[in-house]
C-alpha cells in the first residue's frame, strides 16, 4: 500500500497544528461554531445530535495491520469503544470530545491517515473494488490509480470549493463491486484491443433527493490521460454548477439538464486543451505508484483443499461460512474472506476496539498485512490460504465476526439514521436489528439467497437505500417516523434505481412488511436458483404491491 513521503509527512503534520489552533479559539470563544463550521468540516469534524463526530479517510478502504490497531486505540482512548465503518469506505468515530480531536488526529498522522477532504464540496475519498488486487476477474488493480486521483485532488486549489460535494470510484473487473454508476465520476479501469490499460468512463451518478445512474462519456481512456480528463469533466462542472441550490448542484442535475451528449462535447473541447499537456501522466510514475501495490508474494501451498475438505467434515459452520464469506481468488491456493460486522441485532458497520486489535492479529498472522473496508461496510481480508482458512474462522468466532451472511438479506446496510444523525427523520439502526433478528436463521436466508437490503434514515441515502433489491427510506410524517419501500435497485455493473412501491410503514410495521416481500419472491420465483432481484425484473412491482396492500394497491 502508498507510504508517505516527506511531502506527506509535513503537510499533515501541519494541518494538524492548524486545526489544534483553531479547535482552541472555539473552546476558548474568540470563534463562533458559525465562524468555527467551514474550519472542522476541512478536518472531517462534524456536529451530531449528541456530540462531534469525527469523520477519518480509508482511502480506497486499505489498511495495514498498525493503522487498524490505531483506530482502536482511538476508539478505546477517545471515544465509547467502538467505531462505524461507512458505506464511503471511511470510518466514523461518534463521541469525540472537541478539545481531543487534534490529539486523535496526530495519532492519526502517526501511522499515515487523517480526516482531510472527508467532508465539504470537494473530492471526498477516492474508493474501489474491495477485492481488488485479489479477485480472478479483475483486469487491473484500480488502487494506484485512485491513489494518483487522491494526491492531485487533496486541497486542490481549483477543486476545493465545487458546487457540491464530489465522489469519485474505480473498479478494474467487469462486475462491478464498487458501485461506479452509483458516483459523480465513475472509472472502469480495463484493457483496449491492443492491451493497453484505460479506462470507460461514467459521469453523473448518485443517490440522495435526485437519484441517478451515471451515463457513460467514453469507452476508452487511455491511463496516461486520467488527470487531464477528470480535470476537464471537473472544470465543466465548476463553471456550470448550480451554486444557488445546493438541491440541484450536484453534477447528475447538470448532465441531466445539459444532455448527456451536449455535456461529453463540453467535456471534450475542455479536455482539448489539457490533452497531451502537463496533466498527462508519465508511465514511469504510474508504474512508481503501482509499485506500492505490489501483492504480496503467496507461496504455494497445496495442501489447501485437503484441509478444506477436512474442515468442512468437522465443522458445519465453518463449511456454511467457507461457502457464503469466502470468495474465489486469482490465485488458486488462496482466498478473500469477508469478516461480517452484520451479526445477528447488532448495528451494521460497527466493531469494537478488541475486535479491531483482534482483526489486526489475524490480518498480520495469515492476511500479509492487509485489510480492506468495502462500501457495504464489512472487513475483508484479501488474501489467505485456503490451507489456514479454519484457523481464521476460528479466530474470528472468538471474537464475534464469524457471521456466515455476506450477501444475504441480514447483511443489511444502513445508516447511522436518527440516533445519531442531526439530517435523519427516522431510525435506521432500530429497524435493520428488528429485521436481522426476524431472518436470525442462516437456514432461511440461504434459502432466499442473495439479496441486498438497504437502509437510510432520511433523503440523504446515505444507506443507499435507491439501490437496495430492497430499500428501506425512513421518512418523517406528521411527527411519526414513517417507512417507505423500494424494489429493484441494483449497485453493480446493471445499476438500476429502485421503485417506491407504496404508502409507508410505521417502525412497528416495516418488518412484517419485508417478511411479506420475500415470502411473495419465494412464492413467485421460477426456481431456488433465480435470485430475488432477478425475479422482480421478470415479474414487476405488481405482486409485491397486491401481497402488501391488497385492494387497496388495485384501487390505485
Amino acid at each position: 500500500m502508498y507510504r508517505y513521503d516527506e511531502f506527506d509527512h509535513e503537510f499533515v503534520s501541519a494541518r494538524v497544528a492548524q486545526f489544534r489552533d483553531q479547535v482552541e479559539r472555539r473552546l476558548s470563544g474568540e470563534l463562533t461554531e458559525e465562524q468555527f463550521r467551514p474550519l472542522r468540516l476541512m478536518n472531517g469534524v462534524y456536529l451530531q445530535l449528541h456530540a462531534y463526530m469525527l469523520r477519518i479517510a480509508i482511502p480506497y478502504g486499505t489498511l495495514n495491520p498498525r493503522q487498524l490497531r490505531m483506530l482502536a486505540h482511538i476508539a478505546r482512548k477517545y471515544d465509547k469503544g467502538y467505531g462505524h465503518f461507512t458505506t464511503r469506505q471511511n470510518i466514523q468515530f461518534n463521541w469525540p470530545a472537541l478539545s481531543d480531536i487534534p490529539a486523535i488526529l496526530e495519532d492519526l498522522a502517526s501511522v499515515e491517515m487523517h480526516a482531510l477532504q472527508t467532508s465539504g464540496n470537494c473530492i471526498r475519498n477516492v474508493t474501489a473494488d474491495h477485492f481488488a488486487a485479489a479477485a480472478a476477474d479483475e483486469a487491473a488493480d484500480p488502487r494506484p490509480y485512485a491513489e494518483i486521483l487522491r494526491q492531485w485532488s487533496s486541497v486542490h486549489p481549483e477543486f476545493s470549493y465545487l458546487p457540491r460535494k464530489f465522489k469519485i470510484a474505480v473498479t478494474g473487473a467487469e462486475r462491478d463491486r464498487a458501485a461506479i454508476q452509483t458516483h459523480d465520476i465513475g472509472l472502469h479501469l480495463k484493457r483496449g484491443p491492443d492491451g493497453s490499460l484505460g479506462f470507460a468512463v461514467y459521469v453523473g451518478g448518485g443517490q440522495g433527493r435526485t437519484p441517478m445512474v451515471a451515463k457513460k462519456i467514453r469507452d476508452f481512456l487511455p491511463e496516461e490521460h486520467l488527470l487531464s480528463y477528470v480535470t476537464a469533466i471537473l472544470r465543466v462542472y465548476n463553471l456550470y454548477g448550480r451554486r444557488d441550490n445546493k438541491y440541484k448542484a450536484r453534477i447528475k442535475i447538470l448532465v441531466h439538464e445539459t444532455g448527456t451528449e451536449e455535456f461529453a462535447r463540453q467535456v471534450e473541447a475542455e479536455w482539448a486543451h489539457l490533452k497531451d499537456g502537463q496533466l498527462t501522466l508519465p508511465e514511469a510514475d504510474i508504474r512508481a505508484i503501482e509499485a506500492y501495490f505490489a501483492p504480496p508474494k503467496l507461496p504455494a501451498r497445496l495442501e489447501g483443499d485437503d484441509v478444506v475438505k477436512q474442515a468442512r467434515l468437522d465443522s458445519h459452520s465453518f463449511s456454511e461460512w467457507l461457502d457464503q464469506n469466502v470468495t474465489t481468488h486469482r490465485i488458486p491456493d488462496y482466498a478473500a474472506v469477508t469478516i461480517s460486522l452484520k451479526g445477528i441485532g447488532e448495528v451494521p458497520g460497527d466493531a469494537s476496539d478488541s475486535q479491531m486489535d483482534a482483526v489486526a492479529d489475524i490480518a498480520e498472522r495469515y492476511a500479509f498485512d492487509e485489510i480492506r473496508v468495502s462500501h457495504e461496510q464489512n472487513l475483508i481480508l484479501p488474501h489467505v490460504a485456503r490451507a489456514d482458512l479454519k484457523k481464521v474462522y476460528d479466530a474470528l468466532a472468538e471474537i464475534g465476526l464469524a457471521t456466515a451472511n455476506s450477501n444475504l438479506i441480514s447483511d443489511i446496510i444502513a445508516c447511522p439514521g436518527l440516533d445519531y444523525c442531526a439530517l435523519a427523520n427516522a431510525r435506521s439502526i432500530s429497524v435493520a436489528q428488528d429485521i436481522s433478528r426476524r431472518f436470525a436463521s442462516l437456514e432461511r436466508q440461504r434459502e432466499v439467497g442473495e439479496l441486498k437490503l438497504k437502509i437510510s434514515g432520511c433523503i440523504n441515502a446515505c444507506g443507499h437505500h435507491h439501490v437496495g433489491h430492497i430499500g428501506i427510506l425512513g421518512v418523517e410524517k406528521k411527527g411519526a417516523e414513517l417507512y417507505q419501500v423500494t424494489l429493484g435497485g441494483s449497485g453493480d455493473e446493471n445499476t438500476s434505481i429502485g421503485e417506491i412501491i407504496g404508502r409507508g410503514f410505521g417502525p412497528d410495521e416495516i418488518t412484517d412488511a419485508i417478511e411479506t416481500v420475500v415470502e411473495t419472491y419465494l412464492g413467485l420465483r421460477l426456481d431456488p436458483n433465480e435470485k430475488f432481484l432477478d425475479a422482480y425484473r421478470r415479474v414487476g412491482a405488481a405482486p409485491f404491491k397486491e401481497a402488501l396492500y391488497g385492494a387497496e394497491s388495485k384501487a390505485a
